[in-house]
């Protein structure tokens, strides 16, 4: 993450709650990082299947000791679309802004 002003988490059907993942946003958050995450539910695989939607992993780490949830702060975003073409065109068309979003949001904590 060196170098860099934003993470983005792609949001699977089983990423919320692994250790790995939960270090990666808290090692970006304190490091005074933009943190947001994207929902890839809808977009299919090489078997052209589709996932189910998976749990927020911003629910799953609290800010300090006792603090709220991150999930009050960092957005989790759910593109919307039938098909793998209209969501990524979304995320496409969306990306930039939800980056400087995600700024601004830890930029005023």
């Amino acid at each position: 993450m060196s170098g860099k002003s934003c993470a983005v988490l792609l949001i699977g059907a089983d990423t919320a709650g692994r250790e790995w993942i939960n270090y990666e946003i808290v090692k970006a958050w304190d490091a005074r990082k933009g943190v947001f995450g994207v929902y890839v539910h809808n977009l299919k695989d090489a078997n052209t299947n589709q996932s189910t939607r998976g749990s927020n992993p911003f629910d799953n780490i609290t800010m300090g000791t006792a603090g709220p949830k991150l999930s009050t702060k960092v957005r989790a975003y759910d593109p919307p679309g039938s098909d793998s073409t209209e969501v990524y065109a979304y995320i496409e068309n969306n990306l930039g802004d939800w980056v400087d979003a995600a700024i601004a949001i830890r930029g005023s904590c």
